[in-house]
């Protein structure tokens, strides 16, 4: 295990989103799981907010998110497995209240597997959704060692998969973390299987221990290394490829360059 965080890692605190959330009693995954972009993200405007099962969440949101002035927001929320659909109602009902309020508002939700439950795929890929994110997280070998038993990569690949089925236009999205293991091959191997289902944008950030009930860090991946996978990536045909020590899936230089390929794609679809 390496002894301490390399001199790349470096990051601002994070500022005004923080008091807009406190005000609407809305809470986020970045601070619950210490995100160490917080505050270049919050600083640019990004928050991304988790549903606890509140019916009022979704108009809460849309009240912040309208206040905020941001053209491109992410919903997320921990796994919610003990809502019979894995909270996919709460995401929608919410994504059709921000598309009400703003409808020119890219929305994209960063989901769980929903147990494998392609219904509640379908329900949120319906919504008005931009974007349908769900994190893959590591290789296949690895899976079994870093994510819950109940979840699978073959069963994330079904999700993302029947997400761009049931709407052809709909953007996929997925992450995956370095540092845990993983050799180049399998990374590699990752991103065709990705490509094979037509995942258009995946992002490669640094695996970080949040606490030491966590997996150890096994390596930090150089940034000469992440630019590799990028290029592969690129290679390999995603529409967009995210990689860097500091990226995580919600990532405001990501988003930005999304929302105006979305935006640019869109155009040039109406023009034709």
């Amino acid at each position: 295990m390496p002894n301490g965080r390399p001199a790349w890692f470096r990051v601002p605190a994070p500022s005004l989103v923080k008091e807009s959330l406190a005000d609407l009693n809305l809470h986020t995954v970045c601070e619950e799981a210490q995100c160490p972009n917080i505050g270049e993200c919050w600083s640019g405007g990004t928050a991304a907010t988790p549903p606890p099962p509140d019916p009022f969440e979704p108009f809460k949101t849309a009240e912040a998110v309208t206040k905020w002035g941001v053209d491109y927001i992410v919903l997320t929320s921990v796994d919610r497995d003990d809502i019979s659909d894995g909270g996919s109602g709460h995401f929608a009902h919410t994504v059709e209240l921000l598309k009400h309020s703003k409808p020119e508002l890219l929305v994209e939700c960063l989901v769980s597997d929903f147990r494998g439950d392609l219904d509640s795929v379908t329900k949120l890929a319906l919504s008005g959704l931009d974007v349908y994110a769900h994190n893959i997280e590591t290789v296949r070998r690895l899976q079994k060692f870093v994510r819950d038993a109940r979840a699978g990569y073959d069963q994330s690949l079904s999700t993302l998969e029947h997400a761009k089925k049931v709407k052809p236009g709909l953007y996929t999205k997925t992450s995956i973390m370095l540092g845990l293991g993983e050799t180049d091959e399998e990374v590699i191997q990752t991103m065709k299987d990705l490509r094979a289902i037509d995942v258009d944008v995946v992002t490669f950030g640094q695996y970080l221990r949040p606490t030491e009930n966590h997996l150890s860090v096994v390596d930090y991946v150089t940034p000469a290394k992440f630019d590799h996978f990028r290029e592969v990536g690129e290679e390999l045909g995603f529409k967009y490829v995210a990689s860097g020590p500091m990226v995580r899936s919600s990532y405001k230089a990501g988003e930005f360059y999304i929302e105006h390929m979305i935006k640019k794609e869109r155009t040039e679809g109406n023009e034709s």
